[in-house]
């Protein structure tokens, strides 16, 4: 399947920079615009992974690998050739463990963000809670402006409302959701619930490294210690929350450029 994507830099270092549950392609536009003004050798891509943004649907039984192998056709079809530099945010960090299990030889280097390779607990995912109001919210509105009131109202924050809203488009009258809610929902489960410990312990591993958020839940002390004991250095950045490249920009930019 080939996803709906965009790209920034022209190097030839190809680099593909992976959104987290929810999000999009968009969500790290800055990101890849400061790193490619940094390193120019790269290359990168921003897909919307299957079944957001404006990427397909995704099929039933869809998983982790599945999505993996999405991201390497997309890939290839944006010419996109030999192995890649893997950069994923939360959802996107273990299709990028995935990508490393299910199709090597497209792996060059991993590099997670604020993300663990084991199951997510329901009650530490806080994409879960989003799902939960987003599947209660009406399926179109007028505009951004009520589908925003309709999501705070049910108790999201203004922050995480104003991000959902990007995921709305112009239909008729008024704005719809671009993504299929439920479908998501039955993804959200089978992603979260897999184990991708194998992909940091195996002894034939490209090369990983880890950034975490001092302020999140997402890679415990424990979860810590096992990566570093699997030879991925874990770097933690004090005053940021799950949203890593949000919170601490300039630093994790170094983080990056230090590879």
């Amino acid at each position: 399947m080939v996803l709906e994507s965009f790209q920034v830099g022209e190097g030839d270092v190809p680099t593909v920079l992976l959104h987290g549950f929810l999000g999009t392609g968009r969500n790290l536009r800055s990101l890849a615009t400061a790193w490619s003004a940094a390193d120019p050798r790269r290359r990168f891509l921003l897909p919307d992974l299957t079944g957001h943004g404006a990427s397909p649907v995704p099929p039933p039984g869809s998983d982790l690998f599945s999505m993996a192998r999405d991201v390497v056709d997309t890939a290839r079809a944006q010419g996109f050739a030999g192995a890649l530099h893997w950069v994923g945010h939360s959802l996107g960090g273990r299709v990028s463990l995935a990508a490393s299990l299910h199709v090597p030889e497209a792996v060059a280097h991993v590099s997670l963000l604020d993300i663990a390779p084991g199951p997510v607990p329901y009650d530490l995912s806080d994409s879960g809670m989003v799902l939960g109001i987003l599947l209660q919210a009406p399926p179109r509105a007028p505009n951004r402006k009520d589908m925003r009131t309709e999501l705070t109202s049910r108790g999201l924050s203004d922050h995480l409302a104003d991000w959902l809203v990007m995921n709305l488009m112009p239909e008729g009258d008024g704005v719809r959701w671009r993504f299929d809610r439920q479908a998501l929902a039955e993804l959200h489960s089978r992603v979260n619930g897999t184990d991708l410990w194998a992909a940091v312990e195996h002894p034939d591993r490209p090369p990983m490294r880890a950034v975490r958020g001092g302020r999140s839940r997402y890679v415990s002390d424990a979860e810590a210690a096992r990566l570093e004991a699997a030879g991925c250095p874990v770097t933690t950045f004090p005053n940021a929350g799950h949203f890593v490249h949000v919170d601490s920009a300039k630093e994790l930019l170094e983080w990056l450029l230090r590879e």
